[in-house]
């Protein structure tokens, strides 16, 4: 049974001494967005081109005394910055690369790994300053987070195992094995005020005591890791960065109920992700991390990694785990709870990726350290992926209590409009908590953000979707676009969801197309409110308010659709007549060589224009201009 007794600070210390041979750390990120990106080229050029001139470079730590300095090249997960990918970070100077091409490894050789200078064509330029940052630390994206979740993503190698247990990784399930009994594990997630990062923001500790209390021969721990909503990736960067985290969480949950199996469901839609996840499961099962008689202690636990088939639905805890059971993905009636009867009627806890992946966090460091962010009733931080209307976008991490005006304007760099271009003045909604969530308008811009506020104003944080809409943004077309999403994934299992947002869909397609009357926006309020008090699950309740919301801040502009049958951004392709923009107009005459109808006119570089009558709305002119300026068609 000793054998099994695995020595943390033994590999810790090797490592930290194999680490002083590295005189410099290439870091390239890999998240999925930046290998889409040609990151993975650029890394082999890095390789290939450090090696050529006699640089001796490492793609892994040399495990040998008395060796001489090297450059070390590695991997990382997602570090965040999703637009601005490929990013390269090189230690110890703290420079952080960014839109790195292969044709720029020789420059950052030559000047950075030779010379210890600085590429300052590949470093990023803040476009309210105009000033060149050097890293994070003078890149406002980064430094106005408080990470702890995300802060070893994007620097660890995520295969390293050694090297997550370098940062004292295992440390806290070691505890939780060795030093703590379940009680004394669940009292101190209670303390801490967990909550869970998934929706529905139930206190994590509670859900623990509640499955470790129900007597059973058998219960499970599943990491959730099906993320559908759009625009959301944050469990899978979490998964594709720090791997072990998530593991090392179920390790504490399991420990916390009595659990010696757990799943880790992951959508098959990210291949990386389940990669990942998979070689950190067979990595610590290979140190007997995993297994029996884990740290000594006589307690088993394993883990297996299922993937999913991308049903949204799938996300709600009764739906997963008929998924995992190889049953169909619907949900059931609750109670029972999974807690008292779930995988196989046995007690199941089912955590989301970033829930659990907090929880060694908390062990590490205490339950004091983790109330010390967020505000009394929302401890902690919670991950958000930016995207939408805004400078930067990519994965952050606020604690709860930050207000919107600090997400986008000091963290996002502010709003753009269509063209890309800053303009502060153009904010007009987001969108939280993605399909399930609402927009929220600029009165609240400043209001706390955390689980009760939001739900006080009819929105939620989700699983942390924001999305930016500038005053370009059609607000029906919003609450449509979600409404298709939820439409097509629902399960149909229940008549109200199967029906209702469908039926909500068409009255949205009925405002949109000008066949809509004043009784189209009551009924659809009616409507709306059924299906959120009738369905059977979450995704179903969460469906409408998308368009509560929008009805509830932007009335006047399903008004103005209905009423004048006018979209007032002019989105809305059934009630707008073809037109050239006078602003965008360039007068170069594409839009005339391609018409058919010859329903185009205009002098070279003055404004152009649509006979209405003749056009056949072809659309062969938007296509063929440059400038953006045909709508309409």
């Amino acid at each position: 049974m000793r054998n099994n007794i695995i020595e943390l600070e033994q590999i810790k210390s090797a490592y930290e001494y194999d680490y002083k041979s590295v005189s410099k750390r290439i870091t390239v990120c890999a998240g999925t967005g930046c290998v889409a990106n040609g990151a993975l080229i650029v890394y082999d050029e890095l390789k290939r081109k450090i090696a050529e001139q006699g640089i001796d470079i490492q793609i892994e730590l040399k495990h040998e005394s008395n060796s001489s300095e090297y450059v070390y090249l590695s991997e990382s997960g997602c570090q965040g910055f999703c637009q601005m990918g490929p990013l390269v970070n090189i230690e110890p100077e703290g420079i952080l690369y960014m839109q790195v091409k292969p044709r720029d490894v020789d420059s950052i050789i030559e000047r950075t790994i030779k010379s210890n200078q600085v590429v300052d064509k590949l470093l990023f330029k803040d476009i309210n300053t105009g000033q060149l940052c050097k890293g994070r630390k003078e890149i406002s994206f980064y430094n106005k987070q408080s990470r702890i979740v995300l802060e070893e993503c994007g620097k660890l190698a995520p295969g390293d195992i050694n090297e997550y247990i370098s940062h004292n990784g295992y440390m806290g399930a070691r505890q939780a094995f060795t030093e703590l009994n379940p009680e004394e594990v669940c009292e101190i997630i209670k303390l801490s005020g967990l909550r869970g990062r998934g929706g529905g923001g139930f206190l994590t500790g509670v859900k623990w005591e509640f499955a470790r209390k129900n007597e059973s021969d058998k219960k499970y721990i599943i990491c959730n890791g099906d993320e559908g909503d759009p625009g959301a990736f944050m469990d899978r960067s979490l998964m594709e960065g720090n791997p072990h985290a998530v593991i090392e969480g179920m390790m504490i949950a399991a420990r916390a109920i009595g659990a010696e199996e757990g799943y880790v469901y992951v959508r098959t839609e990210y291949p990386l992700a389940v990669k990942r996840i998979k070689q950190a499961v067979k990595k610590a099962e290979e140190m007997k991390l995993l297994g029996d008689n884990i740290f000594g202690s006589g307690l088993s636990f394993r883990v297996i990694v299922m993937e999913g088939a991308g049903a949204f639905v799938c996300g709600e805890e009764t739906a997963l785990i008929s998924s995992v059971e190889g049953k169909r993905g619907m949900p059931m009636p609750k109670p029972p709870f999974p807690a008292q009867s779930g995988l196989n009627g046995k007690p199941t806890v089912i955590n989301n990726v970033e829930t659990l992946a907090m929880v060694p966090y908390i062990l590490r460091n205490g339950h004091h350290n983790f109330r010390r962010l967020g505000t009394d009733r929302s401890p902690g931080t919670k991950t958000f992926a930016l995207t939408g209307h805004v400078v930067n976008t990519g994965l952050i991490e606020v604690p709860f209590g930050a207000t919107l005006r600090q997400i986008i304007f000091d963290i996002g760099g502010g709003v753009t409009d269509e063209e890309g271009k800053l303009n502060n003045n153009g904010f007009k909604a987001v969108q939280i908590g993605g399909p399930s969530g609402g927009c929220l308008t600029e009165k609240e811009l400043d209001m706390p953000l955390d689980f009760d506020s939001l739900t006080s104003i009819g929105a939620m944080i989700g699983s942390g979707g924001l999305v930016v809409m500038n005053d370009s943004t059609c607000m029906v077309q919003i609450a449509k676009f979600f409404m298709q999403f939820t439409q097509n994934e629902s399960c149909g299992k229940c008549v109200l969801c199967r029906e209702g947002t469908k039926q909500m869909l068409a009255l949205l397609d009925d405002i949109t197309e000008g066949r809509a009357t004043a009784e189209t926006i009551e009924l659809l309020e009616v409507l709306a409110n059924a299906v959120k008090a009738g369905s059977l699950c979450g995704l179903g309740k969460t469906a409408p308010n998308p368009i509560l919301s929008t009805l509830k801040n932007f009335k006047e502009e399903y008004f103005a659709h209905i009423e004048q049958k006018r979209c007032p951004v002019k989105k809305c392709l059934s009630l707008i007549d073809p037109e050239i923009l006078a602003d965008k107009c360039k007068g170069c005459g594409a839009c005339i060589k391609v018409c058919a109808v010859n329903a185009i006119t205009g002098e070279k570089k003055s404004l152009h224009y649509i006979d209405t009558k003749v056009c056949i709305q072809c659309g062969a002119c938007k296509s063929a201009c440059k400038f953006n300026a045909v709508i309409g068609v």
